[in-house]
């Protein structure tokens, strides 16, 4: 999977990802009118609009990006409706070619650590068939409760090429409450960074990258360039650029000297960007693409050339 990402990223010359992160809030009037014409004020009418949302959003900018990363809750706030809908929307990136970053952040031990890898990773059986219910490329996982949660994880991994993104120093303003607390002198975000290192052994990757990633926030821009430093094998998942206040020079040190290391989401500036720009709301989804190449162009001047070497 990392080496996948890495060959979109390269080819598109864009180290940006699209978050999926919809709200009913977020959705123009003229797509909620219809879908509750068609569905009423329901939990389908609901996920039908973020449907339409979606898709209109993927249309405008699946050519620009490498990656889009749906935020799971946004759609389980609707039940079972808004599931299919997630369901439907990374089918529908994979058929526009894009690699899809699961925002679960899931984290648990033994059985069901492995029971979220299945679902989100990996393959179920039943009876004399095999599904693959979520078919993610890769996901984001909360790796406290230590190596019992991701040994799963990593096996699932190994077995179906794909990856995870373990929370590290996340974007959060109150992150620092736990993780930059210090144990033996070294921060536990720093430690978490370690294991991920050791645990992305498992799961090598042709451009010097593992399949064990790092979710850092570009709200903390100096431990990210630290965390560059001292994690050499492990890619970075970069959120906090945009709506939560970074920009593109906060997330300068996630690269390394060939402009890899790092994939930075945006997900309201890029899905609000209509409302940010003051445009028709039937412009919503060229806003979108809009504030799409912006991003890409802002972070490519920071990051300069991308190179890829085996």
């Amino acid at each position: 999977m990392i080496s996948q990402l890495i060959e979109k990223i390269q080819k598109t010359k864009a180290p940006i990802c699209v978050g999926l992160d919809p709200m009913l809030s977020y959705v123009p009037e003229h797509i909620v009118k219809r879908a509750f014409d068609a569905y009423g004020e329901t939990l389908e009418g609901a996920a039908e609009a973020i449907w339409q949302y979606n898709k209109e959003i993927i249309d405008n900018t699946y050519d620009l990006i490498p990656a889009v990363k749906p935020q799971i809750a946004m759609y389980e706030q609707f039940g079972i409706e808004g599931l299919m809908v997630y369901k439907k929307t990374v089918d529908y990136c994979h058929e526009k070619g894009l690699v899809v970053i699961g925002d679960a952040k899931r984290g648990d031990i033994g059985s069901t650590s492995a029971a979220y890898a299945t679902g989100h990773l990996g393959k179920v059986q039943v009876g004399s068939q095999t599904y693959e219910p979520f078919l993610g490329d890769a996901l984001t996982v909360n790796g406290y409760l230590g190596s019992d949660g991701i040994k799963p994880l990593l096996a699932t991994c190994r077995d179906n090429d794909k990856g995870i993104f373990v929370l590290v120093k996340t974007s959060n303003p109150s992150s620092g409450e736990l993780q930059d607390k210090k144990i033996d002198g070294m921060t536990i975000y720093e430690t978490m960074g370690h294991m991920c290192e050791k645990w992305g052994e498992d799961l090598p990757g042709v451009y010097g990258y593992s399949g064990v990633g790092a979710v850092v926030g570009a709200t903390y821009p100096e431990q990210l360039r630290y965390l560059r430093d001292v994690l050499p094998t492990t890619f970075f998942l970069i959120p906090g650029y945009g709506a939560q206040g970074a920009g593109a020079k906060d997330i300068a040190g996630a690269f390394d000297k060939n402009g890899l290391g790092g994939i930075v989401n945006s997900s309201r500036g890029i899905m609000c960007a209509y409302q940010k720009e003051k445009c028709d709301e039937h412009d919503y989804a060229e806003a979108a693409r809009r504030e799409a190449i912006r991003m890409r162009n802002e972070i490519m001047g920071i990051v300069g050339k991308i190179v890829i070497n085996k």
